[in-house]
């Protein structure tokens, strides 16, 4: 029982709400670029989540290994684990939303599934990216 309070402690501490500080500015960075390139530049799905997630990803490297996970380690080991971490993070998301969303909005027309797949994969990779971050990325040497 202990235990587990202690895990929970762990994870919903200051480090989250500032992950997600950085979670609103890399969203709103994110989104301008993915709906813009999907709906206004006529970019396919996969082009405009990959542009939002890579441009977005260089920007959430820097803001979180120094404003949330305050890493020290060079840059050479927490890049190469950032980079892996996202790519798993991306695929698995987009991976799930995309089929997901297209079951659930089977009748409706393309653009608009495409839509929503885009934000129930903004969600997923969220949530998934912040475990990977915390435990693989930026872990902290600390036990």
């Amino acid at each position: 029982m202990r235990q587990k309070k202690r895990l929970g402690a762990q994870l919903f501490d200051e480090k989250l709400v500032k992950f997600l500080c950085v979670g609103v500015v890399n969203t709103l960075v994110g989104m301008a670029i993915m709906f813009g390139l999907y709906n206004l530049a006529g970019c396919s799905y996969w082009i405009s989540s990959a542009a939002n997630y890579i441009l977005t990803s260089i920007l959430s490297y820097f803001l979180n290994k120094l404003f949330t996970f305050r890493n020290r380690d060079g840059i050479g080991s927490t890049a190469l684990r950032f980079a892996v971490n996202i790519a798993v993070c991306y695929l698995l998301a987009y991976g799930i939303a995309k089929p997901l969303t297209a079951y659930v909005l089977s009748g409706a027309p393309a653009a608009l599934r495409d839509n929503c797949s885009m934000l129930v994969g903004m969600v997923l990779f969220t949530a998934l990216n912040y475990f990977g971050q915390r435990f693989f990325a930026f872990r902290s040497r600390e036990t």
